[in-house]
């Protein structure tokens, strides 16, 4: 997988001029699962799962490392009458009661997510351990978490993620929120390998 900002601006300009992608099959199939509130998309790229969520209604916070991703979102946007702005920063989000997107071109290892501002944190194929406190702490109570991505099993497979420290461990993922409250959870070796989760913050907090 690409590993900088360069890298990842090159892989996301062969997407352009492309339509909107679908979004990942596992938002579609847990969407009764999902809250319709304020959420985040984590590494959003050119924005198949945000518009998806804007569409229906919500206020959806997309943030990537990759200015020529969030162009393509954009311009997606547009196409499809979706409310869309950029924002320089978290703080400079205008508010959880607007529908549509705020674009935010961040690198997520040098950003701090706000506290208790989403319902829904959705974070797909995209792997920083690193930010899972964060993303806990960004939640509100009974907001929902949901992750997918790759496993070690991808590396039995000809395509996707190599380098190991981007891929989860057996029984990772299930066990790397333990404050929150698992809804969901699977690890599939089909033609991939993945695991998703879906948890929930308690009302309160320990």
């Amino acid at each position: 997988m690409p590993s900088s900002q360069t890298d990842w601006d090159a892989k996301h300009r062969l997407a352009t001029g492309e339509l909107p992608a679908e979004p990942a099959s596992i938002v579609r199939e847990l969407l009764p699962l999902l809250p319709s509130g304020p959420a985040l998309d984590i590494a959003c790229g050119t924005g198949r799962n945000a518009l998806f969520l804007a569409a229906r209604g919500q206020h959806v916070t997309a943030v990537d490392f990759s200015g020529v991703a969030l162009d393509i979102l954009e311009v997606h946007a547009r196409g499809m009458h979706v409310s869309v702005r950029r924002a320089k920063s978290f703080h400079d989000v205008r508010g959880a009661h607007r529908r549509g997107l705020e674009l935010i071109q961040a690198d997520l290892e040098r950003t701090h997510l706000p506290v208790h501002a989403y319902d829904l944190i959705v974070c797909i194929q995209f792997l920083q351990r690193s930010v899972f406190p964060q993303i806990v702490r960004a939640l509100r109570p009974n907001g929902v978490l949901l992750l997918e991505t790759y496993t070690r099993a991808q590396l039995e497979f000809p395509r996707g993620p190599r380098n190991p420290a981007y891929l989860f461990e057996t029984g990772e993922l299930r066990d790397a929120f333990p404050d929150l409250c698992v809804l969901f959870y699977r690890e599939l070796w089909a033609g991939q390998g993945i695991a998703s989760l879906v948890a929930r913050r308690p009302r309160k907090h320990v």
